[in-house]
Parts: structure tokens; sequence; C-alpha cells
């Protein structure tokens, strides 16, 4: 008896698994075990070498491949149950290279528009899922996005930085208090810098420190942090 039970409750789970979403493939994970081993091998072997200078970088893993693929599929192709894991693994590589401290995670927000339109902040479920693991505050509402950006990926340097220019203001919940800890701004992707610098720059006009920010991807050719 005990085994046709178990017989008929592995026939039950291969009806209630569901499809990864970078394959299709059956799997009882986000992920199956195909694609989280190439995820995996995006992982970059010292994610806090550039935690320096005066806005450090952490990030999780190369831009490239399969992450790629990965965070594509969270942002466009409605799969937020992606930020689950990439923000775990996030999340574990932090807690083994950082010490312990009190810190308030910001994910960088949306525009309003673009925010209706996904129907998610993929920076905020990423986040939610790194404070669920980090045990780290967590304040969704800190910043605030009122000017609604051009794509970055087409931009020059310099037209990114006049793009997001008073990109952010402070959210609700910073104009209420201001926090007592130092922020952990986490996006999903960094690349020039460009937009968690005009954020920490509505930071700090109200005295709001920064720690550094958190994110699951670079390309590694841009990860030096710009002075």
């Amino acid at each position: 008896m005990p085994n046709w039970t178990q017989n008929f409750q592995s026939f039950l789970n291969l009806f209630l698994e569901s499809q990864c979403p970078l394959c299709q493939r059956p799997t009882p994970q986000e992920f199956c075990q195909d694609c989280t081993r190439q995820l995996q091998r995006c992982k970059l072997s010292n994610p806090q070498e550039f935690w320096r200078g005066e806005l450090p970088v952490f990030a999780w893993g190369n831009y490239n491949g399969t992450l790629k693929r990965a965070i594509a599929a969270l942002k466009y192709d409605n799969q937020p149950q992606i930020a689950k894991p990439l923000g775990q693994w996030l999340a574990q590589a932090w807690l083994n290279s950082q010490p312990q401290q009190k810190l308030v995670v910001v994910p960088i927000p949306l525009h309003a528009d673009k925010l209706k339109t996904r129907g998610y902040n993929q920076a905020e479920l990423l986040a939610e899922s790194f404070c669920h693991f980090t045990k780290l505050g967590l304040q969704p509402l800190g910043l605030k996005r009122v000017k609604a950006t051009d794509a970055q990926f087409s931009l020059s340097g310099l037209q990114r930085e006049e793009n997001l220019a008073d990109a952010f203001v402070l959210g609700t919940e910073f104009h209420r208090q201001r926090p007592h800890d130092r922020v952990l701004l986490l996006d999903d992707i960094y690349t020039t810098g460009a937009t968690v610098r005009s954020a920490v720059q509505a930071l700090q006009k109200h005295g709001i420190s920064v720690y550094g920010v958190v994110a699951i991807a670079t390309p590694s050719r841009n990860m030096l942090p710009k002075r």
C-alpha cells in the first residue's frame, strides 16, 4: 500500500510541475537542474572585487549567456518567480562576503507607467528574496521614480546620465521618516552606474547615507565604479 501511494504521488507530481522558463522542461523548482547548472556557471568568482570607492558595487554574476536570458525572462516574459532563486543566490554570496550589519535595502523603482505595464518591479521582487535570506530590512517605498526614462542600452554614457538626471525623489516612507540605517540599493543589472548614481543623489540630498549597491548581474568590463 505505501508503494502504491508513493507511485501515485510521483504520477501526480508530473502534473503539478511547472515548466522551466528558460527551456520549458518540467521542473518542481523555478529552474530545471540543467539551467540551474548553467546559471551557476555565470557566477563571478569574486562578487565583491569592486566593493570599493565612493559607490561600492557587489554583483553576483556576469551579465551574459543564461543569466542574461533569465533576467530578460524575469523582466519581459512575465516570469516573476525567477526573482526568488536569483535573490537567494545573491543573498548567499553577500552573507559569505560581507560582515553582518544593520542596513535597509531599497530596490530601484520603476516609473508608474512601466510598473502598470509590467505588473511588478523586478528589483523589488529580487529585494524581497534577498532580504528574506539576509534578514536585512526592506523599504520598497524609499525611492520614487518620477521621470519616465528612455531605454538605457542604446545610449552613450553621457546620454545615460542626462536621461536619468532628476529621475528619482524620496519615496513616501522616507518622506515620512528618514532611515536610521544606511541604505543598500538593489537593482537587477549594474552597467555604467548611471541609474544608481541618480538614485544616490536623490537620497544624499536629504542626508541619507548610501552604503553601496548590489545587483544580480553586471557586464564584467563595466564593473569599475565611476568616480
